[in-house]
């Protein structure tokens, strides 16, 4: 199983979302997501969380706050565990990646963006505070939802 980190940083009303749209050959190409990415040799979920935040957006990460667990199976490929988090940066300016365009999303307008549609279901829990999530998504080859398994009222 592959592990990741996936951070939604704040500021007042706003998300920092990516849009994933450099690497053709990205599982996420053309979606928004949170800034995030895979671990490295031992770390922790929030030293990988905080590395990707400073990669991706040149400011050390704050505030972090565990939000939940995903974990994404797409087709026959490796599953992936995705660890949660959001945060805040110290300001607005973030520098270019390779990853993708960042902007600053009112979070009243996260839903509207090209979204996986399982993140729609974790997006909604974290802006309405629900509480912790433990959620598994099954993808076909068409990037279409066919399966979840909520196992956060367990």
């Amino acid at each position: 199983m592959k592990l990741t980190t996936l951070i939604y940083l704040e500021d007042q009303e706003d998300w920092l979302m990516l849009l994933r749209n450099k690497k053709s050959q990205d599982i996420n190409h053309d979606k928004w997501l949170g800034v995030g990415g895979k671990f490295e040799f031992g770390e922790s979920p929030l030293e990988c969380a905080a590395r990707e935040v400073y990669e991706e957006t040149g400011q050390p990460l704050e505030n972090a706050q565990f939000q939940g667990f995903v974990t994404f199976h797409y087709t026959q490929s490796e599953p992936i565990l995705i660890i949660v988090y959001t945060g805040t940066i110290a300001n607005r300016e973030v520098r270019p990646n390779d990853e993708g365009e960042m902007h600053w999303i009112p979070k009243s307008r996260v839903l509207d963006l090209e979204l996986w549609e399982g993140d729609r279901l974790f997006i909604t829990a974290i802006l309405e505070q629900e509480g912790l999530f433990d959620l598994k998504f099954y993808y076909n080859a068409q990037r279409e939802l066919v399966k979840v398994e909520d196992r956060s009222k367990n």
